[in-house]
């Protein structure tokens, strides 16, 4: 039975939390394995956090609780480069759901995405970027938000297993300074890269077949606009680095 008091939200800061074994669990638990991340990446993080070592790129842990028991986590990266905030996993467990917990955990980071463009740049934060898989009912919902396009491209996430293969999902910009209609392809192609080496840590993206595809998908145009969904519906976007 649910705990009767409101969950509290908070970020995760040391790496010795133990809100952070519990957290991964649950995107362990609601995540194909090309999706999850290790647990020592995540501890690897806070280690760099704690040390003083982030510059631009920065990540963030933001956990749902009540005592000591973690309901929701939602993880992403400032992107001092982009001016931009990627969300990484928004996800909250079964029993939890329906308590509006996943607005308020995706809320709370982009707040931190926010803070993070003042102290790194002087100036607000441009945009959030997100990842979603194509039949997720979400993906119509956001792309009848003004400030929100899902790109017309095939993106492709590196998977975090070498013996899995990349996952097809749509990328989606949610502008905070103006109303788009869509990205330059220039700044798209400079968004997979930075993603794609500095937060999946590809060490030659180049050099990697599946990002190659999407270059050459990209090398005639010099504008990306919104992708054709059809359908509506409610619920939550999942990551697929959201």
């Amino acid at each position: 039975m649910m705990n009767d008091r409101k969950p509290t939200i908070r970020e995760v800061l040391l790496a010795e939390d133990s809100a952070l074994p519990k957290a991964h669990r649950i995107i362990a638990s609601d995540f194909a394995k090309a999706e999850v991340v290790s647990q020592v990446e995540w501890r690897d993080s806070l280690l760099e956090r704690q040390a003083r070592l982030w510059t631009d790129l920065r990540w963030h842990l933001v956990v749902a609780e009540t005592g000591s028991r973690v309901l929701g986590v939602a993880s992403g990266w400032y992107l001092g480069n982009l001016n931009a905030g990627v969300i990484g996993y928004l996800a909250v467990t079964r029993s939890a759901r329906g308590l509006g917990l996943g607005p308020r955990l995706r809320g709370r980071l982009v707040s931190l995405f926010q803070r993070d463009a003042r102290r790194v740049l002087r100036r607000p934060l441009q945009g959030v970027i997100g990842e979603i898989a194509r039949d997720n009912p979400w993906l119509a919902t956001l792309n009848k938000r003004n400030n929100v396009v899902a790109l017309d491209f095939p993106y492709l996430q590196p998977s975090l297993w070498h013996s899995e293969s990349p996952v097809p999902l749509v990328m989606y910009y949610e502008s905070l300074d103006r109303v788009r209609r869509g990205l330059p392809a220039q700044r798209v192609r400079q968004a997979l890269y930075t993603i794609w080496r500095r937060i999946y840590r590809i060490r030659r993206p180049l050099a990697d077949a599946a990002f190659r595809q999407m270059l050459d998908a990209l090398a005639d145009r010099t504008f990306v606009g919104r992708v054709r969904t059809s359908g509506s519906g409610g619920g939550s976007g999942r990551r697929a680095a959201g």
